[in-house]
């Protein structure tokens, strides 16, 4: 049970020049909120005496032995005592005096409040304009657009949330991407989340900041999509599978004109290989979610589970079967159109038109075989 209604957290690796002031300025938040409530420092190893200034300023202070942002958080959501947290950097960056906003906000009912830097104002010289003008915002866009998450400011530093209910999302990544996790997982989870405008001034470190731009900005990317099956996967499988399945349609009665523009078998073996590459995909797809689903990283959704007890297993070798079939039937028509005419010469195109669709239903058969005995092997329950 919280033994505080507050934490403000810090992760801390090598900030002796700015921590005290930050640790001062949480402290004045806490005492001008009214409310009890602790300073916590998660500290990541520093060798700079930070563990010792945050002491002296009246912080708590836990060691993290495991290196990374997100492993000084996960320890210090652990370790706090209050009912609420608020996260922020120790790099003197964030405004502590902008408590009570998150705290009216949790009060209210939300279970995690994000800071919207945007709608607060940053200060000259706060971000990069690589930061500022790109990969913030493309980064929130493709976070509201993947996983319905109502906030502007995907990767605010400050932020503040129930301990119990973040907590109860098991998270686990222990770098820079860790603050995409907690939004993911929360909106996954249903947690309602609200934001709140905050600001953001120039650290006061003259050292240069733990994050690094490009390799950052790919791993909290590369998380957005492996946290997404259906836009990763299935999405572009399902687009890539209609989109060659109508041209394959299309093209195997005959060549085809538009305008001076001729099309003919050449196109039909892209447009039959563009069908092959889409149900890949989408494989991935329903392996992917099937994965994500039994081993908790995604919530569990009614509907897909419905149809996945419909195309079972048996099901799936059904239409693999018929694919293998039809490709095979297929083929002994080309090889009766072959004897016609005297196992001799023959027009090409004539028998691509055969022989090119009887290998994609004997690889598309094959691979619905595969397939439905590998999400079977997902499926199986493990204690």
């Amino acid at each position: 049970m919280p033994t505080l209604d507050v934490t403000i957290l810090m992760p801390c690796l090598n900030e002796a020049e700015t921590l005290a002031v930050c640790v001062r300025k949480a402290r004045t938040a806490i005492e001008t909120l009214g409310r009890p409530g602790e300073v916590l420092i998660a500290d990541n190893g520093s060798t700079d005496g930070s563990q010792a200034i945050a002491v002296a300023e009246g912080a708590r202070v836990i060691p993290v032995p495991v290196r990374g942002y997100g492993a000084a958080l996960i320890a210090g959501i652990q370790g706090a005592e209050g009912k609420y947290i608020l996260m922020a950097d120790a790099d003197d960056s964030y405004d502590f005096g902008h408590l009570p906003r998150f705290v009216e906000a949790l009060d209210s009912g939300k279970e995690l409040v994000m800071g919207n830097r945007f709608k607060g104002g940053i200060i000259n010289g706060a971000m990069p304009p690589l930061h500022r003008y790109l990969g913030n915002p493309v980064l929130s866009f493709i976070g509201r657009l993947f996983f319905n998450v109502p906030i502007g400011d995907f990767h605010c530093g400050i932020r503040a949330f129930r301990a119990d209910s973040m907590r109860g999302l098991n998270l686990r990544t222990t770098g820079m991407e860790f603050a995409s996790e907690m939004v993911v997982k929360s909106s996954l989870q249903k947690l309602a989340i609200g934001e709140v405008p905050t600001t953001l001034q120039p650290d006061g470190r003259t050292r240069a900041p733990h994050l690094r731009t490009w390799r950052d900005g790919w791993r909290h990317l590369r998380f957005l999509l492996m946290y997404s099956p259906r836009w990763l996967f299935f999405y572009p499988g399902v687009f890539l599978t209609l989109i060659g399945l109508a041209l394959s349609s299309w093209l195997i009665g005959g060549e085809r004109h538009i305008g001076r523009l001729s099309f003919d078998v050449d196109t039909l073996a892209y447009a039959l290989g563009i069908l092959l590459i889409g149900a890949q995909i989408t494989v991935f797809a329903v392996s992917a979610k099937v994965f994500g689903t039994r081993e908790g990283f995604l919530p569990v959704n009614p509907t897909f589970e419905k149809v996945l007890d419909t195309v079972s297993l048996e099901n799936g070798l059904i239409l693999g079967v018929l694919l293998l079939l039809a490709g095979l039937g297929t083929g002994i028509y080309a090889v009766m159109q072959w004897h016609a005419a005297g196992f001799g010469a023959i027009t090409a195109t004539r028998m691509l038109r055969l022989t090119l669709p009887s290998a994609c239903a004997l690889m598309l058969g094959v691979e619905a075989i595969f397939a439905s005995f590998f999400i079977g092997l997902l499926q199986i329950h493990r204690r």
